[in-house]
Protein backbone atom coordinates (compact mmCIF):
# COMPACT_ATOMS: atom_id res chain seq x y z
CA UNK A 1 0.00 0.00 0.00
CA UNK A 2 1.18 3.56 -0.60
CA UNK A 3 2.91 5.07 2.38
CA UNK A 4 0.82 8.24 2.14
CA UNK A 5 -2.47 8.06 4.02
CA UNK A 6 -1.74 4.69 5.68
CA UNK A 7 -4.98 3.10 7.00
CA UNK A 8 -5.05 3.14 10.81
CA UNK A 9 -6.55 0.09 12.51
CA UNK A 10 -7.47 -0.33 16.18
CA UNK A 11 -7.18 -4.00 17.16
CA UNK A 12 -9.02 -5.06 20.32
CA UNK A 13 -7.96 -8.63 21.15
CA UNK A 14 -7.32 -9.98 24.65
CA UNK A 15 -5.15 -12.91 23.49
CA UNK A 16 -1.79 -11.13 23.44
CA UNK A 17 0.05 -13.74 21.38
CA UNK A 18 -2.71 -13.80 18.76
CA UNK A 19 -2.80 -10.00 18.81
CA UNK A 20 0.93 -9.88 18.05
CA UNK A 21 0.43 -12.28 15.14
CA UNK A 22 -2.30 -10.10 13.66
CA UNK A 23 -0.29 -6.91 14.19
CA UNK A 24 2.80 -8.35 12.51
CA UNK A 25 0.78 -9.48 9.50
CA UNK A 26 -1.20 -6.27 9.08
CA UNK A 27 1.85 -4.05 9.46
CA UNK A 28 3.60 -6.07 6.76
CA UNK A 29 0.52 -5.53 4.60
CA UNK A 30 0.86 -1.76 4.98
CA UNK A 31 -1.58 -0.97 7.78
CA UNK A 32 -0.77 1.05 10.89
CA UNK A 33 -2.05 -0.95 13.86
CA UNK A 34 -2.68 0.12 17.46
CA UNK A 35 -3.36 -2.91 19.66
CA UNK A 36 -5.14 -3.07 23.01
CA UNK A 37 -6.41 -5.93 25.13
CA UNK A 38 -9.47 -4.67 27.01
CA UNK A 39 -12.47 -2.40 26.32
CA UNK A 40 -11.39 0.30 28.78
CA UNK A 41 -8.12 0.88 26.91
CA UNK A 42 -9.98 0.75 23.60
CA UNK A 43 -12.28 3.58 24.72
CA UNK A 44 -9.30 5.71 25.72
CA UNK A 45 -7.62 5.18 22.36
CA UNK A 46 -10.82 5.86 20.41
CA UNK A 47 -11.33 9.18 22.18
CA UNK A 48 -7.66 10.15 21.86
CA UNK A 49 -7.22 9.60 18.12
CA UNK A 50 -8.99 8.80 14.89
CA UNK A 51 -8.94 5.33 13.32
CA UNK A 52 -10.06 4.24 9.87
CA UNK A 53 -11.38 0.88 11.05
CA UNK A 54 -11.87 -1.17 14.21
CA UNK A 55 -11.00 -4.87 14.39
CA UNK A 56 -12.70 -6.17 17.56
CA UNK A 57 -12.77 -9.59 19.16
CA UNK A 58 -16.17 -10.45 20.67
CA UNK A 59 -15.10 -12.48 23.72
CA UNK A 60 -13.31 -9.96 25.95
CA UNK A 61 -12.75 -9.32 29.67
CA UNK A 62 -15.18 -7.00 31.52
CA UNK A 63 -17.60 -6.64 28.57
CA UNK A 64 -17.81 -8.16 25.11
CA UNK A 65 -16.81 -6.50 21.86
CA UNK A 66 -20.43 -6.06 20.77
CA UNK A 67 -21.28 -3.94 23.80
CA UNK A 68 -18.03 -2.00 23.43
CA UNK A 69 -18.88 -1.14 19.85
CA UNK A 70 -22.49 -0.33 20.78
CA UNK A 71 -21.26 2.31 23.24
CA UNK A 72 -18.96 3.81 20.61
CA UNK A 73 -21.87 4.03 18.16
CA UNK A 74 -24.06 5.66 20.81
CA UNK A 75 -21.34 8.27 21.32
CA UNK A 76 -21.54 9.18 17.62
CA UNK A 77 -18.51 7.17 16.46
CA UNK A 78 -19.19 5.99 12.87
CA UNK A 79 -15.90 4.13 12.37
CA UNK A 80 -16.49 0.80 10.53
CA UNK A 81 -15.85 -2.42 12.45
CA UNK A 82 -15.02 -6.01 11.62
CA UNK A 83 -15.60 -8.51 14.42
CA UNK A 84 -13.44 -11.55 15.15
CA UNK A 85 -15.42 -14.37 16.70
CA UNK A 86 -15.24 -18.01 17.65
CA UNK A 87 -18.93 -18.02 18.48
CA UNK A 88 -21.29 -20.28 16.58
CA UNK A 89 -24.62 -18.75 17.59
CA UNK A 90 -26.36 -16.61 15.00
CA UNK A 91 -27.83 -14.37 17.68
CA UNK A 92 -24.42 -12.76 18.23
CA UNK A 93 -23.98 -12.24 14.49
CA UNK A 94 -27.40 -10.64 14.12
CA UNK A 95 -26.81 -8.42 17.14
CA UNK A 96 -23.56 -7.20 15.61
CA UNK A 97 -25.14 -6.29 12.29
CA UNK A 98 -28.01 -4.55 14.06
CA UNK A 99 -25.56 -2.15 15.72
CA UNK A 100 -23.64 -1.50 12.51
CA UNK A 101 -20.99 -4.21 12.04
CA UNK A 102 -19.42 -4.22 8.58
CA UNK A 103 -18.23 -7.81 8.58
CA UNK A 104 -17.29 -10.87 10.64
CA UNK A 105 -14.38 -13.30 10.49
CA UNK A 106 -14.29 -16.57 12.35
CA UNK A 107 -11.17 -17.33 14.40
CA UNK A 108 -8.58 -18.46 13.62
CA UNK A 109 -8.80 -16.14 10.64
CA UNK A 110 -7.20 -16.68 7.26
CA UNK A 111 -4.73 -13.79 7.17
CA UNK A 112 -5.02 -13.14 3.43
CA UNK A 113 -8.81 -13.07 3.74
CA UNK A 114 -8.47 -10.66 6.66
CA UNK A 115 -6.44 -8.28 4.47
CA UNK A 116 -9.05 -8.51 1.70
CA UNK A 117 -11.93 -7.88 4.10
CA UNK A 118 -10.22 -4.87 5.66
CA UNK A 119 -9.45 -3.40 2.24
CA UNK A 120 -13.05 -3.90 1.10
CA UNK A 121 -14.45 -2.24 4.24
CA UNK A 122 -12.13 0.73 3.79
CA UNK A 123 -13.12 1.10 0.12
CA UNK A 124 -16.79 1.06 1.09
CA UNK A 125 -16.17 3.76 3.66
CA UNK A 126 -14.40 6.07 1.21
CA UNK A 127 -17.02 5.48 -1.46
CA UNK A 128 -19.71 6.25 1.10
CA UNK A 129 -18.55 9.80 1.72
CA UNK A 130 -21.15 11.38 -0.56
CA UNK A 131 -23.91 10.63 -3.09
CA UNK A 132 -22.84 9.45 -6.53
CA UNK A 133 -24.81 10.13 -9.70
CA UNK A 134 -25.00 7.29 -12.23
CA UNK A 135 -26.94 8.52 -15.24
CA UNK A 136 -30.51 9.08 -14.06
CA UNK A 137 -29.83 7.37 -10.72
CA UNK A 138 -28.24 8.51 -7.47
CA UNK A 139 -26.44 6.15 -5.09
CA UNK A 140 -27.17 7.11 -1.49
CA UNK A 141 -24.44 5.77 0.84
CA UNK A 142 -26.47 6.50 3.98
CA UNK A 143 -29.52 4.43 3.03
CA UNK A 144 -27.40 2.16 0.79
CA UNK A 145 -29.93 2.36 -1.99
CA UNK A 146 -30.29 3.60 -5.53
CA UNK A 147 -32.62 6.57 -6.05
CA UNK A 148 -34.61 7.54 -9.12
CA UNK A 149 -35.98 11.08 -8.98
CA UNK A 150 -35.41 11.00 -5.22
CA UNK A 151 -37.34 7.76 -4.68
CA UNK A 152 -35.54 4.60 -3.47
CA UNK A 153 -35.66 1.53 -5.71
CA UNK A 154 -35.24 -0.80 -2.71
CA UNK A 155 -32.50 -2.90 -4.26
CA UNK A 156 -31.63 -4.75 -1.07
CA UNK A 157 -28.21 -5.08 0.54
CA UNK A 158 -26.71 -7.67 -1.79
CA UNK A 159 -27.63 -5.93 -5.05
CA UNK A 160 -26.34 -2.62 -3.71
CA UNK A 161 -23.11 -4.33 -2.61
CA UNK A 162 -22.77 -5.87 -6.07
CA UNK A 163 -23.23 -2.50 -7.76
CA UNK A 164 -20.67 -0.99 -5.39
CA UNK A 165 -18.21 -3.78 -6.24
CA UNK A 166 -18.72 -3.18 -9.98
CA UNK A 167 -18.04 0.53 -9.55
CA UNK A 168 -14.83 -0.20 -7.66
CA UNK A 169 -13.71 -2.52 -10.44
CA UNK A 170 -15.14 -0.67 -13.45
CA UNK A 171 -13.72 -1.98 -16.71
CA UNK A 172 -12.26 -5.09 -15.05
CA UNK A 173 -13.60 -8.63 -15.07
CA UNK A 174 -15.06 -9.51 -11.67
CA UNK A 175 -15.11 -13.25 -11.02
CA UNK A 176 -17.95 -15.26 -9.52
CA UNK A 177 -15.75 -16.02 -6.51
CA UNK A 178 -15.06 -12.33 -5.89
CA UNK A 179 -18.78 -11.61 -6.03
CA UNK A 180 -19.56 -14.43 -3.59
CA UNK A 181 -16.89 -13.20 -1.17
CA UNK A 182 -18.33 -9.67 -1.26
CA UNK A 183 -22.03 -10.50 -1.05
CA UNK A 184 -22.14 -13.40 1.39
CA UNK A 185 -20.77 -13.57 4.91
CA UNK A 186 -18.82 -16.62 6.01
CA UNK A 187 -21.89 -18.03 7.79
CA UNK A 188 -24.05 -17.80 4.66
CA UNK A 189 -24.22 -20.15 1.68
CA UNK A 190 -23.38 -18.35 -1.57
CA UNK A 191 -25.69 -18.87 -4.55
CA UNK A 192 -24.77 -18.57 -8.22
CA UNK A 193 -28.50 -18.56 -9.02
CA UNK A 194 -28.96 -15.52 -6.80
CA UNK A 195 -26.04 -13.79 -8.54
CA UNK A 196 -27.77 -14.28 -11.91
CA UNK A 197 -30.94 -12.74 -10.49
CA UNK A 198 -29.00 -9.73 -9.14
CA UNK A 199 -27.20 -9.28 -12.48
CA UNK A 200 -30.52 -9.36 -14.35
CA UNK A 201 -31.89 -6.66 -12.04
CA UNK A 202 -28.86 -4.44 -12.60
CA UNK A 203 -28.96 -5.01 -16.35
CA UNK A 204 -32.51 -3.67 -16.40
CA UNK A 205 -31.32 -0.54 -14.63
CA UNK A 206 -28.10 -0.18 -16.64
CA UNK A 207 -28.65 -1.57 -20.16
CA UNK A 208 -25.50 -2.22 -22.22
CA UNK A 209 -23.27 -1.62 -19.18
CA UNK A 210 -22.79 -5.19 -17.84
CA UNK A 211 -21.08 -7.82 -19.97
CA UNK A 212 -21.09 -11.55 -19.21
CA UNK A 213 -17.60 -13.06 -19.43
CA UNK A 214 -18.50 -16.69 -20.03
CA UNK A 215 -17.10 -19.09 -17.44
CA UNK A 216 -15.39 -16.29 -15.50
CA UNK A 217 -17.69 -13.53 -14.29
CA UNK A 218 -18.88 -10.08 -15.33
CA UNK A 219 -17.52 -6.74 -16.48
CA UNK A 220 -19.19 -3.41 -15.63
CA UNK A 221 -18.22 -0.55 -17.97
CA UNK A 222 -18.78 2.75 -16.20
CA UNK A 223 -17.95 4.71 -19.37
CA UNK A 224 -21.17 3.48 -20.97
CA UNK A 225 -23.31 5.28 -18.40
CA UNK A 226 -24.41 8.65 -19.78
CA UNK A 227 -23.23 10.72 -16.81
CA UNK A 228 -21.21 9.93 -13.71
CA UNK A 229 -20.37 12.55 -11.11
CA UNK A 230 -19.68 12.85 -7.42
Amino acid sequence: MPQTNIPKILLLEDDRLYSETLCDWLEEEGFEVEACHDPHTAFELCYARRFDLYLFDINLPFQNGLETFRQLRQSGDETPVIFLTSREDKASLLEGFEIGADDYLRKPVDLEELTARLAAALRRRHRGEGPKTLGVYTMDPRSRDLLLEGKPLRLGRKIYDLLELFLERSGETVSQEEIKARLWRYDEEASEGAIRVYITRLKKLFPQVIQNIRGVGYRFDLSKIDRVSE
